[in-house]
């Protein structure tokens, strides 16, 4: 599907704008899912202005945190100061700290999402103590059962869905984006740039998660600063940096998920998805490249791997199928490093196909052009 794109005569702020009033034009009850991120503080704050202004109807509007456990302080203080903020101009705020099922990249066994929030069993692991006004339980939840998004989803029935989701952070998305086609989420901020995020952060003296500046700090490009849930794979990958501007980080993860300290042994491998495709000069001389492809079929061969990586097996073979007549030496390394780290949510699956196929794409265009 060909995504096309078009130049406004307004800047983004006044898009994003226009669009929350929109939104709120329906007369329908909109749900805002805060997550405490550079993003969604962004949403928050261009909502809660209109609200104040009283350009949108603040009556229709429901602020929702799912609180996932495993995150940063900071993250918890951001949120607080935003809850404040909307239940002061009567706005309703939900905080969940409910039992999900979530994603643990650590459990390298079954690769699946059966980490559990907010655990039951074992609140003297819990990574941070619960608030004390957080909802713990709801008549629609499937406690132990179900992802946070599927609750969403039947709560927010019959209303339209806000968040700060923005198409500049992968192809994906962007991809995903374009062929939607229910009416039920909103995406205000969706054609932002990272460097939009941050001037409104600036210019309206917004309070943020210093923790993006210590993932910048420890070398991740800006591009790809994003907080996630400690078990996902973008921050598992750095836990071990992170250690050294929070000292207790590690002690606190590895308590909740004793398989954490995998991340202090194998960071900077194949399970994190850092297997190298060059060599650097000290080591060329006794380096000798990698088959990838061959390690690729070598993986899928075996038998362990065949029960425990069954959905990316699939997915990537098919690939094969489709497209291995294009597939260069960049595309067998990151098949190789999904199929070692594990893609339950199929997403590295997706951006790899999207790779392919812009490759191709390219490659058809310049031979044409040589023609």
């Amino acid at each position: 599907m060909v995504v096309k794109k078009k130049e406004l005569d307004i800047d983004v702020v006044e898009a994003a704008r226009q669009r929350i009033k929109n939104i709120f034009s329906n007369n329908l009850p909109v749900h805002m899912s805060l997550s405490g991120g550079k993003d969604s503080i962004v949403l928050a704050s261009l909502v809660y202005d209109l609200a104040l202004a009283g350009e949108i109807d603040k009556s229709l509007l429901n602020v929702r945190y799912i609180d996932e456990e495993a995150m940063f302080d900071e993250i918890e203080e951001i949120v607080r100061e935003w809850r404040l903020k909307f239940l002061t101009i009567g706005v309703k705020f939900d905080w969940y700290c409910i039992e999900v099922k979530h994603y643990n990249c650590f459990n390298q066994l079954t690769n699946d999402e059966s980490f559990i929030c907010w655990d039951s069993t074992r609140k003297e692991n819990w990574v941070r103590p619960m608030p004390e006004f957080a909802i713990t339980s709801h008549p629609l939840l499937k406690a132990r059962q179900e992802t946070y998004q599927d609750f969403l989803t039947r709560i927010s029935a019959g209303g339209i869905t806000i968040n700060g989701v923005r198409v500049s952070e992968s192809i994906q998305r962007l991809n995903a984006m374009g062929k939607r086609t229910a009416h039920d989420t909103a995406f205000p901020i969706y054609d932002w740039k990272d460097h939009d995020v941050w001037l409104y952060i600036k210019e309206h003296n917004l309070a943020f998660p210093e923790t993006y500046i210590a993932l910048y700090q420890v070398g991740t490009r800006k591009n790809l600063l994003r907080i996630s849930q400690f078990f996902s794979i973008d921050t598992a990958k750095v836990l071990v940096k992170l250690s050294e501007t929070y000292p207790d980080l590690m002690d606190r993860v590895i308590k909740r998920e004793p398989n954490a300290y995998l991340a202090s042994l194998y960071w900077d491998s194949e399970m994190f998805r850092r297997a190298k495709t060059k060599t650097t000069k000290s080591n060329v001389a006794d380096e000798t490249p990698r088959d990838w492809r061959s390690e690729v079929f070598e993986f899928m061969a075996k038998p362990e791997n065949q029960e425990n990586r069954k959905r990316e097996i699939a997915k990537i073979r098919n690939l094969i199928v489709k497209f291995s007549y294009c597939f260069k030496d960049r595309h067998w390394h990151d098949a190789y490093q999904i199929l070692v780290a594990g893609d339950p949510k199929l997403r590295s699956v997706r951006g790899l196909m999207n790779t392919i196929v812009g490759t191709r794409e390219l490659d058809e265009v310049k031979a044409s052009e040589n023609g």
